[in-house]
């Protein structure tokens, strides 16, 4: 099975792209292309899958940069490839040849790109950090290196949907304490619960922080498991592991 890639307009002509599983060496709850290494899948089929990503950039394995993600707003910037993967989530480069990726299932990966001026940026934004400004951490490292924050464009590829992201009254308190105006992002569940909108959140604090354009391509990681793996529907599921998404761009 070929890969398949999601990709946007925005970020054109650049080579990104949003992997879904399809088309990877991964089996049984890992099926398809599994890029985690901190999963217990087996190190050697997640190299792998990982050497077709990159071959599909036209690079080596070594030239997909990745970090070790902690739900941190570190942001690296990056000069080339690691010897050994910092503690971050979220990497930016002016350096052709070199495509920065991350890694989810079920958190939001967001490429970022000034064309004009030759500045790309991934970033992982789960809840927590994009509470904490991972978003905007980047964009800020992104300026650093030339580029216009209102010539950027960013895109939020497969995300947990707020239609399967139920969470608990504390969740919600924990945002309402940083903001009250973050209520608009919750709708009521049931039992007293809530289903949070972090799609809806990350778009919001990437156009508050002045990006030109930003989409979210729509597609759900949780109610998508042929295309997608999940966190949460791994949980759900009682499954011991699940795989990881990558999504990456190169100049």
């Amino acid at each position: 099975m070929t890969l398949e890639i999601l990709t946007s307009d925005l970020l054109t002509p650049l080579r990104h792209g949003f992997f879904t599983r399809r088309g990877g060496a991964s089996s049984g709850i890992f099926r398809g292309l599994n890029c985690g290494p901190g999963s217990s899948d087996q190190s050697e089929i997640v190299a792998i899958n990982r050497a077709r990503v990159a071959d599909s950039f036209g690079l080596t394995p070594g030239q997909l940069v990745t970090v070790h993600q902690v739900h941190s707003a570190d942001v690296v910037t990056v000069e080339g490839p690691f010897d050994t993967p910092p503690r971050a989530d979220a990497l930016v480069t002016d350096r052709p040849g070199i495509a920065l990726a991350v890694l989810t299932a079920d958190c939001q990966p967001v490429l970022l790109a000034d064309p004009e001026a030759g500045v790309i940026g991934a970033a992982h934004a789960g809840w927590r950090g994009a509470m904490d400004g991972v978003l905007e951490a980047t964009l800020d490292a992104m300026e650093a290196l030339g580029a216009s924050r209102a010539a950027i464009r960013a895109v939020i590829g497969p995300s947990i949907s707020q239609a399967a992201y139920e969470v608990g009254p504390e969740f919600l308190e924990d945002f309402m304490a940083e903001d009250p105006a973050n209520s608009r992002f919750f709708a009521q569940g049931e039992g007293g619960r809530y289903r949070f909108d972090l799609p809806a959140f990350g778009l919001a604090r990437l156009r508050a922080a002045g990006v030109g354009e930003a989409e979210w391509i729509r597609h759900c990681t949780y109610s998508d498991p042929d295309r997608f793996y999940s966190y949460r529907r791994t949980t759900h599921a009682g499954e011991a592991d699940y795989g990881r998404l990558i999504s990456a761009i190169r100049l």
